[in-house]
């Protein structure tokens, strides 16, 4: 029976991402104990059931059919981003859920595992090049489409995601090194912008020399540089079309100091609560910062701040070290299925859970700017576990199905 389990269930997939939920649940307790918000525990105990079941579900589907399903699941995420603009609940001035009496869906959570699936789809066919341009161009509107309607809401820390996974998708497809450096290069001149003329002039000169090694055709060559050179100059042009709430956000990266009563608040917070525990900790349900609710609604984006400062070094280092090995898991796995749908579906899907810990965790460390991006399985939130959940009965699926082609 052992024997049987071991050979046809991913048991590290899955018992890290059971110990990884085990810490959130105890994480929102001590976050909610002295706050008198139990009931966001409740829900939280009653969205991990939900996805227990639905990662069971997922874990035992055929793998030919969640493939058959995957175009139609595709559409049908975008016919709910396109009903959620229309019909969604506004909330910190994004229009991102349906309010469905005292729980709330969020969409462009689940829309990001059916992007993953419909891309790998298109890209498992043989006739499939990345180093196509039409393929290339089909690909890469698989991914605009949904990423549009999430600007749309606005929500631009799930569009981060997006890049992350489909940055990783395009690597493991054999993209051409020129197609990597092409996705990359308007994000860096971008946020080299925010930075100050001098670092963006730093970024233009070390990409240009990139692209100038890549080799590519000087046509194509210089309208990426173009398009790189234009998205740093109209930085300010954006910035100055974003929320009031979304600038002080990126003002409070640059210098959390500029308003630490306001806007860098919780990332000056979360800074102190972590540093404060020390090596091992100051016990559970003992972090002042946690249990006084310094951090507002801690639960949330910052609920990495509750391990860090109850358990310490140890325990931020512990959830770490959990994350690593679910991701080192999921990029080991899209190697040995045999299926290229499959071995596409492992790469996107662990992408989106390494671009989520990687944002969430420098956030909360002061490092990246607060963009609202949970923490996968800690952080509350009935979607973001859930899609969380469903990831995880999907790569078991994957590893189950691994000699199927």
């Amino acid at each position: 029976m052992l024997t049987y389990i071991y050979r046809h269930f991913d048991l590290q997939v899955g018992v890290t991402s059971l110990l990884l939920a085990g810490v959130g649940v105890i994480s929102i307790y001590s976050a909610t104990f002295d706050a008198h918000a139990m009931g966001i525990f409740n829900r939280q105990l009653l969205w991990l059931l939900g996805g227990t079941i639905l990662l069971v579900i997922m874990a035992l589907l055929p793998l030919r059919l969640l493939q058959s399903l995957s175009w139609a699941a595709y559409f049908f995420s975008i016919f709910l981003l396109v009903s959620v603009l229309v019909l969604g609940k506004t909330v910190s001035g994004s229009t991102s859920w349906f309010n469905l009496g005292a729980f709330r869906i969020q969409p462009s959570e689940f829309a990001k595992i059916t992007t993953v699936l419909a891309l790998a789809s298109y890209l498992s066919r043989i006739d499939i090049s990345l180093r196509t341009p039409r393929h290339l161009l089909t690909a890469s509107g698989i991914v605009v489409i949904p990423v549009a309607l999430i600007l749309l809401q606005p929500d631009f820390g799930t569009t981060v995601i997006y890049a992350g996974m489909f940055f990783a998708v395009l690597f493991w497809g054999g993209a051409s090194r020129f197609t990597l450096l092409a996705v990359v290069a308007p994000i860096a001149s971008a946020v080299a912008a925010l930075f100050g003329t001098t670092f963006f002039l730093i970024a233009v000169a070390v990409i240009g020399v990139l692209i100038y090694i890549t080799k590519e055709h000087r046509l194509v060559a210089a309208a990426v540089f173009s398009v790189m050179v234009l998205f740093g100059i109209s930085v300010q042009v954006i910035y100055d079309g974003l929320k009031p709430y979304q600038q002080k956000r990126i003002e409070t990266f640059l210098n959390p100091n500029a308003d630490p009563l306001g806007a860098g608040y919780n990332s000056l917070q979360s800074k102190v609560a972590i540093g404060s525990g020390g090596f091992l900790g100051k016990g559970y349900l003992r972090g002042s910062q946690t249990q006084l609710n310094f951090i507002p609604e801690q639960w949330t984006d910052f609920i990495f701040c509750v391990p860090g400062e109850e358990f310490g070094f140890l325990g931020a280092g512990a959830v770490l070290i959990l994350f690593a090995v679910l991701l080192v898991r999921g990029v080991t796995l899209a190697s040995i299925v045999k299926s290229r749908y499959a071995s596409f579906v492992a790469v996107g899907l662990t992408a989106i859970i390494a671009t989520h810990v990687f944002l969430n965790i420098g956030m909360a460390l002061g490092l990246l700017p607060v963009i609202g991006v949970p923490l996968p399985f800690l952080s509350y939130g009935g979607s973001a576990l859930i899609s969380s959940t469903m990831m995880i009965g999907i790569l078991m699926n994957l590893y189950t199905n691994r000699k199927e082609y």
